[in-house]
Parts: structure tokens; sequence; C-alpha cells
């Protein structure tokens, strides 16, 4: 069974800024390898998405951790992989409210 994966706007803002900041502080090939590993990691939630643990936090949400420093969160239904939000670890994690349903 395929999913359809969702992105949110939050998700999608992080995503972006993340990016920004790759290519601005790192290098292209950074990026590349960071999305590289990004699609490795939404293709195998797509297919088992309980395959990662679930939040302590927030009860029906995953995560997943990308890199040492990024983690992305969602959750899913039977049809669709939704991507809440992506965190940078080494902010404070008071940062990561509570995230909304």
């Amino acid at each position: 069974m395929s999913r359809t994966v969702i992105i949110t706007k939050t998700a999608e803002k992080k995503l972006d800024k993340l990016f920004k900041y790759l290519l601005e502080n790192w290098s292209a090939k950074v990026k590349s390898d960071f999305v590289k590993k990004l699609d490795r990691n939404v293709n195998l939630i797509k297919s088992n998405p309980e395959s990662f643990p679930q939040s302590e936090k927030n009860k029906g949400m995953f995560k997943c951790v990308i890199t040492k420093q990024t983690t992305l969160f969602y959750r899913y239904t039977s049809e669709s992989i939704t991507i809440v939000t992506i965190f940078d670890t080494r902010q404070n994690p008071i940062k990561l409210k509570r995230i909304k349903k």
C-alpha cells in the first residue's frame, strides 16, 4: 500500500529554512546528502510507519531521526503520512512545544 505524504506548512517552512542554512553554511553536496537521507526515511515511513518510536509527549505522533541534528515528527493513517514538523535537536527542547493535532 502506498500512502500519500502530506507536509504541513510548519514542516515546509522548517525544511526551507534548513535547506537555505545548508546551502549558505555548508554546500550543495551536504544539502543533497540530507535530501537523500530524508527521502530514504520517508519511504521507510510510508512502507512501515510504526518502525519508528512514538513521541513520549504527543500521543499518536512518531519521530524519525534523519541526522543527529534533525528529527522528523509525523502521524499516519491507512491512506496518508503527515509530516507535522522538523526539529533541530541543537535547539532547547522546550522549543518543541506540544504539537497540535
